[in-house]
């Protein structure tokens, strides 16, 4: 056929007729992705993955896949019929081990970008961590820019650097589009000082996923975090390469926190 449209070249496919695409979800049962779902159901069949905290409370075009993404076979079998990705799944605990960041953020990370590879999925967005520049915080050496040579405060920081490190060879060597968020402090509101800083709003969690699945861009780091006006975090990028606009700012909650001096 020529590479034409099934309706020829006058008649183009109706993009309702278009089936829904479908988006795994790496994760799925952690903090984040349940944050992130009500977002992304209007507009995606999503299938959601998760390693031992079952979910059970599925909406229309959800499904839950139990799988261990330090597993490639088990992770190869999430990927049928997936048109993109949103890789969550991992250790998050920022002073966490070697041992304990190894296989999730290591191998898993590798599993989960060669399986969508080997599928033939050409999108990946990859949840990264403040913590890849978290010596930066630790000497107050703000404001912080995606651009900066990295510099982890630890294990898991430096295991998400090589997280984005992968991505950029995918992108490079593949032409996937791998996208690196570095996601702030996902909460309904923040509850300290350091939540003032790093809060990211579901919303805003939900338009800069969305974004970052929509964008042509091959390979990207961005800050995801709220328009806080206490950040650190540079989203400038963000901004101008994929149009996020956050709407929320932790101010609105600055009475309710008592200070604690810190900057």
């Amino acid at each position: 056929m020529n590479g034409a449209c099934p309706g020829g070249p006058d008649r183009p496919v109706d993009a309702a007729q278009r089936p829904t695409p479908l988006l795994l979800i790496t994760g799925a049962s952690g903090s984040v992705g349940t944050a992130l779902r009500p977002f992304l159901r209007p507009g995606y069949r999503l299938r959601l993955q998760y390693r031992t905290r079952p979910l059970t409370d599925l909406s229309t075009h959800e499904e839950a896949v139990q799988a261990d993404v330090e597993d490639l076979a088990a992770t190869e079998r999430l990927m049928p019929g997936v048109d993109a990705v949103v890789h969550l799944a991992g250790q998050a605990r920022s002073r966490a081990t070697w041992d304990e960041v190894r296989g999730p953020n290591i191998d898993g990370t590798y599993n989960v970008f060669e399986a969508a590879r080997r599928a033939g999925v050409r999108k990946v967005v990859f949840a990264s961590t403040n913590h890849v520049m978290g010596m930066y915080d630790r000497d107050k050496a703000w404001p912080i820019h995606p651009e900066q040579a990295i510099r982890p405060d630890g294990y898991y920081g430096a295991s998400k650097a090589f997280g984005e490190a992968l991505a950029r060879y995918y992108a490079d060597a593949f032409g996937m589009s791998m996208i690196c968020l570095r996601i702030g402090w996902v909460l309904d509101r923040p509850f300290n000082e350091q939540g003032l800083r790093m809060w990211l709003s579901p919303r805003d969690l939900g338009q800069i996923i969305r974004l970052s699945l929509e964008t042509r861009i091959r390979f990207g780091i961005y800050y995801a975090v709220s328009s806080n006006r206490r950040c650190h975090w540079d989203v400038e990028n963000a901004r101008r390469e994929l149009g996020f606009s956050p709407l929320d700012d932790s101010e609105a909650f600055a009475a309710e926190i008592p200070a604690s001096g810190s900057p």
